[in-house]
């Protein structure tokens, strides 16, 4: 199986910019698609975007289209999400996961999951 570890989190201000990693060990991210969530405090995990395993097709959810970009690098096993003009409703610990679904937007269908990296956003 594979185990995963988030980076890059931290506090940053409205508007600005974070760019998150997750590293993965064990076996190789390609053979997953990769998904990140983020969960608020009192409120349920949530998708925030996917990518496919060759890294082809992208989505996000409609609260970050157009802000926050997914990106994988299969050769040195790691996804990024780079997320821009940051707002304070963005605050929430931001978990990456693996699954072997062909595509999945619930965290049912990802079975592997980092320990998440808390992202501030501060108004």
């Amino acid at each position: 199986q594979v185990q995963l570890v988030e980076s890059g989190g931290g506090l940053v201000q409205a508007g600005g910019s974070l760019r998150l990693s997750c590293a993965a060990s064990g076996r190789s991210v390609s053979m997953y698609t990769m998904g990140w969530f983020r969960q608020a405090p009192g409120k349920e995990r949530e998708f925030v975007g996917a990518i496919s395993r060759s890294g082809g097709n992208t989505y996000s959810t409609d609260s970050v289209k157009g802000r926050f970009t997914i990106s994988r690098d299969n050769a040195k096993n790691t996804v990024h999400l780079q997320m821009s003009s940051l707002k304070p409703e963005d605050t929430a610990v931001y978990y990456c996961a693996a699954g072997t679904a062909i595509w999945g937007a619930t965290p049912l269908e990802y079975a592997f999951w980092g320990q998440g990296t808390q992202v501030t956003v501060s108004s």
